[in-house]
This record gives structure tokens, sequence and C-alpha cells, in this order.
């Protein structure tokens, strides 16, 4: 009779003594069946794939920075735009209004 080693999770290890766990590999059968019916089940997952997660949440993280920052720039772009064609109107303005008193 062949035992089988209990398989832990990464966060339930079957023992905590490194020399005693069994290697957290398998085969392609059981990746298989694993992946058929693994919806509702919690999988073990290596530390990397916990990284790749983290790595994606950080890309979306900065890429949403990214596009914050470069609405701001663009709405202080507007404003500035907007008040140089306020300065310029309230210039020619005043350019008339001396004109007409120079004239008179």
């Amino acid at each position: 009779m062949k035992l089988r080693a209990a398989l832990g999770t990464i966060d339930n290890p079957p023992t905590h003594d490194p020399q005693k766990q069994a290697p957290m590999t398998m085969s392609a059968t059981d990746t298989a069946a694993r992946c058929a019916g693994a919806e509702g089940t919690r999988q073990n997952r290596t530390p990397e794939m916990h990284l790749i997660q983290e790595a994606l949440a950080r890309a979306h993280m900065q890429e949403r920075l990214y596009e914050a920052e470069s609405e701001r720039v663009a709405r202080r772009l507007a404003q500035a735009r907007r008040l140089q064609r306020r300065a310029e109107r309230a210039s020619l303005r005043a350019r008339r209004a001396l004109a007409l008193v120079v004239m008179q």
C-alpha cells in the first residue's frame, strides 16, 4: 500500500518543517483535473503567482495615477488658455479706451 502525502496550501502547509514537506509540483494530469474542477476550490499558489497579481495591481494603479496626472495637466493648460484670452480681450479694451481718450 502506497501512502500518499497530505497536500497542503501556502497558508496551511501539512508541516512547518521544510525537510518534511513534499515539493509542491503536480503532474500534468493532476493539473488538468484541478483546472477542470477548481472554480470553487482554493488552489495552491506559488509565491511567484502572488507576485504576478501584485505586479499587475501595481501596474494598474500606476496607469491610473498617470491618467489622473495627465488630466490635471490638461485642465491646467485649458484654464491658462482661458485666462490668456481673457487678458488679451481686456488689453484690447484698454487700448480702445486709450485711443478714444487720445483722439478727443
